[in-house]
């Protein structure tokens, strides 16, 4: 019977055989409601750049129109604020209800008073919330989790449910006996209280390169100088955020100072407005609340940047 073999072909040696096509890289499409293609196009352009320009001017009148209605408002006289239908420009615009507010509601004294608080509430939250965040974020204390979880679980409630609480607190200090009543630390140590500041601070010291930590501890330095010399210069944009928010939230708030700053001379601008709000004219009331949302406009034009760099500058280790 013939031997019958069956020759398999030979493998193919590398280099031997047709040289492969590069595969394509396949890109990604990216969906939207205009597609790139009609982008290119003219009738895409201008639906595009109409969608994007009536989205933004409806927004910024959203957001603009009250505080114009409220400038306007504040040149016009006490009849034209009470005619209907209103009017969107004063017939006579004049600046007395701004001088008058000036000198009735002694918004001088009141600047000046709210100002000493938010530099005062500064201080003590760079204080408390750094040193609190640096050490749930670097020295890790026993129970450092649950101490944080604690504080984040406080903002999960309402201010109006706490304020009864955090009152007789003021007025009777536990343990310590002390009455801050119409003392600035009434406002200065809830001020400090803010867990909201604290876990900006930590995501941000979390991000920090342990590598540069651990270069500042082999050459000496303690905890606090690592801290002092090392955190606080590169934590700038983060710094910058809790100081906008602190100084603007003493600015705002109303409740807490009506409440423990009883003393006419000792308000704030936004209690000190509202106590003789009944007396003036409501043109006066608007020029008041105009000046009064001054220093929080400029705080917030000059130092916009800073607010969104610190917001994301620890979304990312690096």
């Amino acid at each position: 019977m013939p031997n019958l073999t069956l020759d398999r072909p030979a493998a193919p040696v590398r280099g031997d055989g047709p040289a492969r096509r590069p595969r394509r890289r396949v890109e990604p499409r990216t969906r939207a409601i205009i597609s790139p293609l009609a982008l290119t196009t003219p009738w895409g352009r201008f639906a595009y750049w109409t969608v994007l320009v009536a989205v933004v001017v409806v927004f910024t009148l959203v957001f603009v129109f009250p505080l114009y209605w409220m400038a306007t408002g504040a040149m016009k006289t006490g009849e034209e604020i009470a005619r209907m239908p209103p009017t969107l420009l004063p017939a006579e615009p004049s600046l007395d209800a701004f001088l008058e507010a000036w000198e009735l509601f002694d918004i001088g004294l009141l600047l000046w008073n709210t100002s000493f608080y938010a530099v005062g509430g500064w201080l003590f939250v760079m204080a408390v919330d750094v040193s609190a965040a640096y050490a749930l974020s670097r020295l890790r204390p026993i129970f450092g989790n649950v101490i944080l979880g604690g504080m984040l679980a406080t903002l999960m409630i309402p201010p109006m449910v706490v304020l009864i609480p955090l009152y007789l607190t003021i007025v009777d200090v536990p343990i310590l006996g002390w009455h801050l009543l119409n003392t600035p630390w009434a406002l200065w140590f809830p001020a400090a209280a803010n867990g909201f500041n604290i876990l900006l601070l930590k995501r941000f010291f979390d991000s920090i390169p342990r590598e540069l930590l651990e270069a500042a501890s082999l050459d000496g330095a303690g905890p606090v100088r690592i801290l002092w010399s090392v955190v606080i210069p590169v934590s700038r944009p983060i710094l910058g955020v809790v100081s906008i928010f602190t100084i603007v939230n003493v600015y705002r708030d109303f409740v807490l100072p009506l409440l423990v700053l009883p003393d006419s001379e000792k308000m704030t601008i936004s209690v000190g407005l509202s106590q003789t709000a009944g007396a003036v004219g409501q043109n006066a009331i608007l020029a008041g609340l105009t000046i009064a949302s001054i220093p929080s406009i400029i705080v917030f034009f000059l130092f916009q940047r800073h607010i969104m760099a610190g917001l994301t500058a620890g979304g990312l280790k690096g």
